[in-house]
């Protein structure tokens, strides 16, 4: 077994994040201009599937409230399961909505629009003044990208006082000059193109993944990985005791950690960014009140609100003007921390995804 633990590998996606906490307490939700093209249509209502935890709360502050004081509709936010692209299928099948619309994926959006069939509405808000600037790597006809996600190396400063500490993927795979206990994800997503970066292939040519590559670089790490980890929050826990050196990690469960006051640091280099969209469910009654929530999330200032609550992955460019330096600095999507970043391929992953997770599988138990 190439696992010191026993969990069994789940061919489901497990969340990419949970709840981080707040960085800098309450947020008091300034009404920014606002303009309704229609009436202000009184006792609507929207539900909006979000991430949960800290995301409804900011969410409730920067979007949901301000918006129902600036129209009249009310906004419900709802967590549910990562990537709930089965119940967004019931529901369109069945026209029956509990929700009006998801906080998803990109590689969510292509599950549900590919096929032959879309379960998505087509938006139409690529001329809107504000969706307009957002850049094209975070937009699709059925998404309009509000929050990037990255997975990191995230490192104990500890245990590398006084010495060289890690400054790329393979300084993971580097025993020798970055001695301390290991952790990877038990999961092909991300782990792949880690193994590429760590045997040198340039973030340019890392998809489509060469395969074959990729698992003779992990076999050359995969004695050294102590943990091979399966939820978020055990890295946090793993973090935060100081169980591990180094883990691979989803960068909000590091930044969780450093929050708590954990003595963390994050690698941005080569970090894998996605981005997730907000869309709108095929159908459903409420478009067009879900058109009009999501240009009003779609402003720089106010999506700039959010890092009050956490270093989130801003879409906006413009959106940096008006973002705390100190904090800027940990988001996702700040120029420094994505421009050497690898753009997560939602294409090659909806293709080969079956094939990565069956060889991935097999190779993990032998």
């Amino acid at each position: 077994m190439k696992s010191k633990q026993t969990a069994s590998i789940s061919l489901h996606n497990p969340s990419r994040r949970t709840a981080i906490k707040a960085m800098a307490g309450g947020l008091a939700a300034a009404s920014l201009p606002f303009v309704w093209t229609s009436s202000r249509a009184a006792g609507k209502r929207i539900v909006v599937r979000d991430d949960g935890g800290i995301y409804t709360k900011a969410y409730g502050a920067v979007y949901y409230r301000p918006f129902t004081k600036a129209t009249g509709i009310e906004v419900i936010g709802v967590q549910a399961n990562a990537e709930p692209t089965a119940q967004i299928k019931s529901m369109v099948e069945a026209g029956s909505y509990t929700w009006d619309m998801a906080k998803i994926s990109q590689p969510a959006i292509l599950l549900l629009t590919s096929g032959g069939k879309e379960y998505l509405e087509r938006h139409g808000l690529e001329s809107d003044a504000n969706i307009a600037k957002i850049p094209k790597q975070y937009m699709s006809p059925f998404g309009v990208g509000t929050n990037v996600y990255s997975t990191v190396l995230a490192y104990r400063t500890d245990a590398f006082k006084g010495r060289k500490a890690p400054d790329s993927w393979k300084a993971l795979w580097n025993v020798e000059e970055f001695p301390g206990r290991r952790s990877m994800r038990k999961y092909p997503f991300d782990t792949i193109e880690e193994a590429l970066m760590a045997d040198g292939v340039p973030t340019s040519q890392v998809y489509p993944c060469d395969l074959n590559r990729a698992f003779k670089s992990l076999d050359k790490v995969s004695k050294h990985i102590d943990v091979w980890w399966t939820t978020g929050a055990q890295v946090e826990q793993m973090l935060t005791s100081g169980e591990v050196a180094m883990v691979t990690t989803w960068v909000s469960r590091a930044q969780s950690a450093m929050a708590n006051g954990a003595p963390v640091a994050i690698v941005w280099d080569q970090n894998l960014y996605g981005c997730d969209n907000w869309s709108i469910l095929k159908g459903t009654p409420n478009a067009d009140a879900c058109r009009q929530f999501i240009k009003f999330a779609s402003d720089p200032k106010r999506q700039a609100e959010l890092t009050e609550y956490f270093p989130a992955g801003l879409t906006q460019p413009e959106a940096f003007n008006y973002v705390k330096p100190e904090i800027a600095r940990n988001c996702p999507t700040f120029p420094e921390n994505i421009k050497t970043g690898l753009h997560i391929d939602a294409k090659y992953w909806l293709d080969h995804q079956s094939e990565a997770l069956e060889r991935f599988n097999s190779w993990i138990l032998t």
